[in-house]
């Protein structure tokens, strides 16, 4: 029996949405004092359940919109869905868009003793490669150097699941390479990774089954190769 080490069971995510235009908070909170502001709902998941088994290398791929970064957030802990849960075995460590979840890898290290960051504190700094702007706030940082700084810290707690949402396709050529084959070595050590690309190539690469999500729902799973084709086919015939 394959070890499970993510269950998501029934979730569904729902967001309100503003119909009104609204420019400003100064416009948001004088409609709002009104009566003004009109609200509707969009369903980003609908009853999304499957599992993450130890050692996988889970792709999840989707056009603009389908809930791809929704799902990785909610399985992160990040965000809590409208109904359904999700359980995870094991430390998790989430690269996601826009550095969101760069306070949980902050809290990973906070949870470490002295000695543990000690010997974690240089191998972050050679690996991220931001020479003086690592002295920087990191408020100030572009994406690109968040996701290198937050890759070489998620890669340095060992975490027992890896989460990356496009992660891999930020920053120069150099560290492009340098990441994927830091992935490449903990996939092999047996590491659990979900991640969403838009780089067919890279999910065909790296991963070992792929989800397809379309408005919120499985649309299909199964073999990388398979799935990946029908999503050509699909996006190419829109």
């Amino acid at each position: 029996m394959r070890e499970i080490v993510v269950k998501v069971e029934n979730v569904s995510m729902k967001f309100r949405m503003t119909k009104n235009k609204i420019d400003s908070i100064k416009e948001y909170c004088i409609k709002l004092f009104r009566g003004g502001v009109k609200y509707s709902e969009f369903l980003a998941l609908d009853s999304i359940s499957f599992n993450v088994y130890k050692g996988e290398r889970l792709g999840i791929i989707g056009h603009n919109g389908a809930g791809k970064s929704t799902l990785l957030k909610i399985i992160a802990g990040v965000m809590k869905p409208t109904n359904g849960k999700v359980s995870v075995l094991g430390s998790i460590a989430p690269l996601l868009e826009l550095g969101a979840g760069f306070e949980y890898l902050n809290g990973a290290i906070l949870g470490k003793n002295k000695k543990e960051l000690d010997a974690a504190y240089d191998k972050i700094v050679e690996f991220a490669d931001l020479g003086d702007f690592l002295y920087m706030p990191i408020k100030n940082y572009s994406s690109g150097m968040r996701a290198k700084l937050g890759f070489s810290i998620a890669t340095s707690i060992n975490p027992d699941i890896l989460i990356l949402d496009e992660v891999l396709g930020v920053g120069d050529r150099a560290f492009k390479k340098k990441s994927s084959a830091k992935l490449i070595d903990m996939i092999n050590s047996g590491k659990t990774v979900i991640m969403v690309s838009h780089s067919i190539g890279q999910i065909k690469k790296i991963c070992d089954r792929v989800i397809w999500l379309h408005k919120g729902k499985i649309k299909d799973m199964g073999d990388p190769e398979r799935v990946c084709k029908e999503y050509s086919n699909f996006m190419d015939n829109l």
